[in-house]
């Protein structure tokens, strides 16, 4: 029961962050601010962050949040190719219209600068997980290729999505990102159908 209670008040602390870092800005939003908005304490708050820039790292975590939520409304009679798509521009549109251009800068440039741990690249997040399982699927269905494994397709998909996401930021998101990902993507994943 711990375990989950931890894990509620953390995933708090990031949701509530993340609402705050959208509202008022990265900079404007203070750890106070973050603790209020979470209805949380400021030693909880320490034992799971060093301090506000930790939370950088976690949007990662609000993105396998997002394809949770996905996954209990994704029409189940979808094939691997569509659910991909469908994943794609869901979180392209949440990213478009909900995270500021300057966050996702920053999550990805620490990324970039991270010596450890690399969230974007752990194969343990519920967004690899899910992918594995619908390369996998598509494979076995005769959707998608066998002559690539699923973990050689799911690393090209997210290479693909980050290479999206970077070229976005570094373009100042002049061009839609839901638009370019729409008629990019699909023809992206193709090479990959059987």
């Amino acid at each position: 029961m711990p375990r989950k209670n931890g894990r509620n008040t953390r995933g708090r602390i990031i949701s509530a962050a993340w609402k705050l870092f959208y509202e008022q800005g990265y900079e404007d939003t203070t750890v106070e601010d973050i603790v209020f908005e979470s209805g949380t304490s400021k030693g909880s708050f320490y034992h799971y962050f060093d301090g506000k820039d930790a939370l950088l790292g976690t949007l990662a975590y609000v993105f396998d949040e997002k394809y949770e939520q996905l996954m209990q409304v994704m029409p189940p009679d979808m094939d691997a190719m569509d659910r991909l798509i469908y994943l794609n521009h869901e979180l392209f549109a949440m990213i478009d219209g909900g995270i500021s251009m300057d966050l996702l800068a920053r999550l990805l440039s620490t990324q970039l600068l991270a010596r450890g741990e690399k969230h974007l690249l752990d194969r343990n997040r519920y967004y690899f997980k899910l992918l594995r399982q619908i390369v996998s699927q598509g494979q076995e269905a005769g959707t998608l290729r066998h002559d690539r494994t699923a973990n050689e397709i799911v690393k090209a998909y997210a290479l693909w999505e980050r290479a999206l996401l970077y070229d976005w930021c570094l373009s100042g998101g002049e061009y839609s990102l839901v638009t370019y990902t729409d008629s990019v993507t699909p023809q992206f994943l193709e090479s990959y159908r059987a």
